[in-house]
């Protein structure tokens, strides 16, 4: 058990880009690879986070929920209870007795891309599954004997406990893999919103045109529908909904609907931005030049602009989820965002309009954190990469501050 008191402000910590191939999202986000992960927002500096010993302030109780994994990529829940953890690799596993018993691992690595930022990515539980069967999962695929792309797959599970697959669908294909660039910036994150409709954060590839391409995919937030097809609302009936991304891979909504991705940026401005229609304004053209802005106003004008944007250095925003509740106390409704540079939870303030400011940084000494998600037990589960002592899932609990 590690119980960690709230900070004040930010702590400045310095986090050296890991020396490993294939840095981008794993590492250092962009150019200028290597700086350190400083502060994390140039859009304030956010209050102190449970500082004072006031009605509502919390600390928290960080455990490991389930260790031996490798690479654990995304958390989810069926109805009845069951965890499902996919994992880089290609494997998803299910912990259909609990995750003290052996699960149930279910491999698909004979058509996952595994190199590089690619891998078994982003996993969604359908809000029917007790009806439907269905999950779904991000990955880079090998199935095209000619080109590797990333996509979104359908399995139907058997129910309750999803301990096999029954069938497939391949829901959406086609969107970019950059073979020659170890799988960069492949996305990807499926979440289910409050419209019913399946939403999904791509990455550009880290090729240059995809982000403002009207028929790619890359650089988008995708909403469709189950089976796949565009939803109603689409800007010209496409998959997407917006454009000028460059590598998203958080998304979450709360409960009054607010939806806010979390997205990476180059060597400045990874960005919180808020999940509605139109052109968030990368264009790292020609080529894949970094030093353009990530939302560049001066060839967009009408350029929607992020809720929030860390400056320099970046943090590489992972995977975010909304936390509810009132045994949260004065953490109920933030935005928190695992992030993989920093190695570090992120936490912010989204008030009603959509305004974000940051808290600090917290659950520090755990690593590069991939993945945050509220359980629907009300806590918070954070997956690690490459964490020192093996792969994990950490379960943290609020703890209120007397």
């Amino acid at each position: 058990m590690r119980e960690m008191m709230m900070r004040n402000g930010f702590l400045g910590v310095v986090v050296a880009c890991m020396a490993l191939a294939g840095c981008g999202d794993d590492g250092c986000s962009g150019a200028g690879c290597g700086g350190s992960a400083g502060s994390g927002g140039s859009a304030g500096s956010g209050g102190s986070a449970g500082s004072g010993g006031g009605a509502g302030e919390i600390s928290l109780q960080v455990d490991d929920y389930i260790t031996g994994l490798e690479r654990p990529w995304d958390i989810a829940w069926l109805p009845n209870g069951t965890v499902l953890v996919t994992e880089r690799p290609g494997q998803l596993t299910v912990y259909v007795d609990g995750v003290d018993e052996a699960p149930s691992v279910i491999s698909l690595t004979g058509v996952v891309s595994t190199g590089g930022e690619g891998g078994m990515m982003g996993l969604e539980v359908d809000p029917s599954f007790n009806d439907n069967g269905y999950i779904y999962i991000c990955m880079a695929s090998s199935a095209d004997a000619e080109n590797n792309d990333v996509r979104v797959v359908r399995l139907t599970m058997s129910r309750p406990t999803a301990a096999s697959v029954e069938d497939r669908l391949d829901i959406v294909t086609g969107m970019p893999h950059n073979d020659g660039s170890s799988g960069r910036h492949s996305g990807c994150r499926p979440r289910f919103g409050p419209d019913d409709l399946l939403w999904v954060g791509t990455g550009d590839a880290a090729f240059g045109s995809t982000p403002q391409d009207d028929n790619s995919l890359g650089g988008k937030v995708l909403r469709v529908n189950r089976q796949g097809d565009a939803a109603p609302g689409n800007p010209g009936g496409r998959l997407w909904y917006s454009k000028g991304h460059r590598n998203i891979q958080g998304m979450a909504f709360r409960s009054d609907g607010i939806g806010m991705s979390a997205e990476h940026g180059p060597s400045v401005d990874d960005e919180i931005n808020a999940l509605v229609a139109g052109n968030f304004g990368w264009d790292p053209v020609p080529g894949y030049n970094e030093s353009v802005p990530m939302t560049d106003l001066e060839k967009f004008p009408d350029a929607i602009e992020a809720a929030f944007a860390t400056g320099s250095p970046t943090l590489a925003y992972g995977g975010a989820t909304f936390i509810e509740g009132g045994e949260w106390g004065n953490w109920n409704g933030v935005l928190a965002v695992a992030t993989l540079k920093a190695a570090h939870l992120h936490v912010y303030d989204v008030d009603s309009e959509g305004n974000v400011t940051s808290r600090g940084r917290f659950v520090e000494g755990e690593g590069r954190l991939r993945s945050a998600r509220q359980g629907p037990d009300g806590l918070l589960y954070i997956t690690t990469d490459r964490h020192p002592d093996g792969d994990r899932v950490l379960r943290v609990a609020p703890v209120p501050v007397d």
